[in-house]
């Protein structure tokens, strides 16, 4: 299947007064068109700031390295101009974005929130975008629709706000849609019908999906592929099933002992102990090292290349590289 985006050598700096923080540090990536893709990884790892990018929302005091390229449909979008960033966002790619509640705007009502999005991309009358902004809410399940549009996000319960902002996210049928944690601080249930909801309107409309998470747990039937940053690196990726079956960076298997399993009756989640690294000052080895109990002399001194174990598995880890 053709990759609808690919992600070559990104850097993301931040210029602090502690420093240059490298929030994203040289990473390269693929995503598979018509697929669900997430991006998992602790907080600071530079999920977000990944996603942020593909939309062309890096700003001061974010620099994007001038090496860095991010092709859509071979196109490098870092070299579009502001009339292309225009039709790319909307369109061409889409954003839910991880907190609905400080997303929407509180002093409009939801149905101008939707219409103000279709009018700015599409010539339609006010009516016409009117009823396609129902429509929108219709496709995310929000009963009673036309009373919705005219309430404001405060009369939303959570989980209904956050299926708002998927609906403005889907209203000019963009062709990559990226879900910046997009079941934070919502119960296990709700969360479960947020992500099953977004898995059947994938279906249905033939789109891809980034899904950018903390949380293991909910991607595993989710998501055809895994990328694991951590750092500001890619340290693994490959198919969920090579990911949750056959992990081989030491941070994935971390990561998966943390998550609760259905099938193991008696079983201790463990914790990560130590902390991530000072990203002002980042190691120049593998940044899992100083937390790894696996780790080796070389480690801490050179971060290792990517090795394929198989087919579309990818990892970067001295463990795995038999010239050690």
């Amino acid at each position: 299947m053709d990759a609808i985006l690919k992600v070559e050598n990104l850097s993301v700096l931040f210029r602090t007064y502690a420093g240059e923080v490298q929030a994203v540090r040289n990473i390269s990536f693929e995503i598979e068109e018509g697929n669900v893709t997430a991006i998992v990884g602790e907080s600071g790892c530079g999920k977000s700031v990944t996603s942020k990018s593909i939309m062309g929302l890096i700003n001061k005091p974010g620099i994007v390295s001038k090496e860095s390229k991010i092709f859509f449909r071979d196109e490098n979008i870092l070299e579009y101009t502001e009339k292309q960033w225009e039709n790319y966002r909307g369109q061409g790619c889409s954003m839910v974005f991880q907190d609905a509640l400080t997303a929407l705007n509180p002093t409009m009502n939801i149905g101008k929130q939707i219409t103000e999005k279709i009018l700015v991309h599409k010539k339609v009358p006010k009516k016409e975008a009117w009823q396609e902004g129902i429509r929108m809410l219709e496709l995310v399940g929000i009963p009673n629709a036309a009373m919705r549009m005219k309430q404001y996000p405060h009369e939303f319960s959570g989980g209904m706000r956050q299926r708002v902002m998927i609906a403005i996210a889907l209203t000019l049928n963009p062709k990559l849609l990226i879900a910046d944690e997009p079941t934070t601080a919502l119960d296990v249930t709700i969360q479960a019908d947020i992500l099953e909801m977004m898995k059947d309107i994938q279906k249905t409309h033939g789109m891809t999906i980034i899904l950018i998470t903390h949380d293991l747990g909910i991607v595993a039937n989710f998501a055809q592929n895994i990328i694991v940053m951590y750092a500001g690196k890619v340290v693994e990726e490959g198919s969920s099933e090579d990911i949750f079956y056959h992990p081989a960076h030491p941070y994935t298997e971390a990561l998966l002992r943390a998550v609760p399993r259905l099938d193991v009756s008696e079983e201790t989640l463990e914790t990560i102990e130590g902390a991530p690294p000072n990203m002002a000052k980042p190691p120049t080895g593998c940044p899992f090292a100083a937390r790894c109990k696996k780790k080796l002399p070389v480690c801490e001194q050179t971060f290792p290349e990517r090795v394929e174990l198989t087919k579309g598995h990818e990892v970067c880890c001295w463990l795995q590289k038999g010239d050690r």
